[in-house]
C-alpha cells in the first residue's frame, strides 16, 4: 500500500492555529459508511447522533506543561528541554537542545517567579534524546514545579507561541491522568453539557488512560505504508472501564471511540486478549491502517488530519480510503479547520 495513495490538497490556511470561541461551536461533520451520505453539524450536536446503549471510550490523559526553557549552569547559554516521558521517579526521556553540547554531567536550571528547578543530564541517546534528572532544592514537588515554568507544548503545526489560555484549551474537559505530551483532541470538542445531555439519552461512558507520546508528530517516512512503526505509549485500563466495553460488545451494543489514541489502545488491548479489554497497564504500539480488522471500535469522533499521516490512515481503515479522501475533499471546499484546533468528523 503506498503512501501517495493517501495525500489531498490541504490549503495551509485551514491548519487552526486557535480553537473555537466555545469547544461545542466546531462544527462537526457526520460521515454515514453505509450509505456514504455526509452531514454538516456542530459538536453540541453529538448527542443527536448517538443512541442509548451506546459506550463513549474516552481517554482521560492530561497534557503536562512539558516545554521547559532555562539556562546552562553557571554559563547561562539559552537551554530547552522537552520532557518525553517520565522514565522513573525523578528521571525523564527528554528533547534537549542545543543537545551536542549538553554531555551527562550537564547541569540546568528552569526559574519562574517563586519556582526553581533543577536538572542534570544523566545519559544521552539519538536525535539529540537525554535522559535527564530534575529536583528541586526546597524539597517541593517537582510536578507542581513543572506546572509552574513548563509551556504547553503546541504541535509543531501551530505556528505562534502558546498564550495562558492554552493551558486550558489544549486539554479535553475530563482530563484527569497527566502524563501526555499532545492532547487526544478530539476530546477537546466535548463539554461538561454534551455530557449530561448524554447521559439522559442513555449513552455510557468508559474513560482509558493513553498517554500520548512525542511520535504522534512524527511524519511517515516509507512509501510503503506497511513499513512505518509506531513508537510505544503508556496506556491503562482500569476495571469498571474493561466492564463497560465487554458487556457492550457482548450485547452488540456500539462503541463510539474519542480520537485515534482510544482507539489504537482498545484494538491493542483486544488483538492482545482474543477480542477482549482486559484491565491492566501496558505499552501500546499499534499501527491501524486500511484493511485493519476492528474488534471493539464501530464508530469514531475524531479531527481532521493532516494529508498522508498515520492519523489519516487510521480514520480510512475505519471508513474505507475513497470515502475519507471523499469527506476530505468536501471539508476543505466547505472550509472545515483541521488538525488539534481544528474541527470534528463522526464515522457511523
Amino acid at each position: 500500500m503506498l503512501l501517495s495513495s493517501f495525500d489531498f490538497e490541504l490549503p495551509p490556511e485551514l491548519v487552526a492555529q486557535t480553537p473555537a470561541a466555545e469547544r461545542s461551536a466546531s462544527r462537526l461533520m457526520v460521515v454515514d459508511r453505509a450509505t456514504g451520505r455526509i452531514e454538516h453539524a456542530h459538536a453540541r450536536d453529538l448527542p443527536s447522533w448517538l443512541r442509548a446503549g451506546d459506550v463513549l471510550a474516552l481517554n482521560n490523559t492530561r497534557v503536562i506543561p512539558a516545554r521547559l526553557i532555562g539556562h546552562r549552569v553557571p554559563s547561562g547559554g539559552r537551554v530547552e528541554c522537552f520532557l518525553l516521558r517520565r522514565i522513573e521517579g525523578d528521571r525523564w526521556d527528554a528533547l534537549v537542545h542545543p543537545g551536542q553540547k549538553l554531555r551527562p554531567g550537564s547541569r540546568i536550571r528552569f526559574d519562574s517567579p517563586g519556582v526553581t528547578l533543577d536538572a542534570e543530564v544523566v545519559g544521552r541517546s539519538s536525535f539529540g534524546r537525554r535522559q535527564v534528572r530534575l529536583w528541586r532544592d526546597d524539597g517541593g514537588s517537582v510536578d507542581a514545579a513543572i506546572d509552574v515554568v513548563g509551556q504547553v507544548p503546541l504541535p509543531p503545526y501551530i505556528k505562534r507561541d502558546p498564550t495562558p489560555a492554552d493551558r486550558e484549551r489544549y486539554q479535553t474537559v475530563y482530563a484527569s491522568v497527566r502524563g501526555s505530551v499532545a492532547a487526544p483532541t478530539a476530546g477537546l470538542h466535548l463539554t461538561d453539557e454534551i455530557f449530561e445531555t448524554l447521559a439522559a439519552r442513555g449513552v455510557e461512558r468508559a474513560a482509558i488512560t493513553l498517554h500520548v507520546g512525542y511520535g504522534t508528530f512524527q511524519p511517515i517516512r516509507t512509501e510503503v505504508v506497511e513499513e512505518h512503526t509506531i513508537d510505544p505509549e503508556p496506556y491503562d485500563i482500569e476495571p469498571a472501564a474493561a466492564h463497560a466495553i465487554n458487556s457492550a460488545l457482548d450485547e452488540h451494543r456500539r462503541i463510539v471511540a474519542v480520537g485515534t489514541t482510544t482507539t489504537r489502545t482498545l484494538e491493542a488491548v483486544a488483538r492482545a486478549h482474543d477480542g477482549r479489554i482486559v484491565a491492566g497497564s501496558g505499552m501500546a504500539s499499534l499501527f491501524i491502517y486500511p484493511g485493519f480488522d476492528f474488534r471493539v471500535v464501530s464508530a469514531l469522533l475524531t479531527n481532521f488530519h493532516l494529508p498522508k499521516s498515520s492519523l489519516l490512515l487510521l480514520v480510512a481503515a475505519v471508513a474505507g480510503r475513497e470515502l475519507v479522501l471523499r469527506a476530505y475533499r468536501e471539508a476543505v471546499e466547505q472550509r472545515y479547520r483541521f488538525y488539534s484546533y481544528g474541527d470534528a468528523m463522526l464515522i457511523l
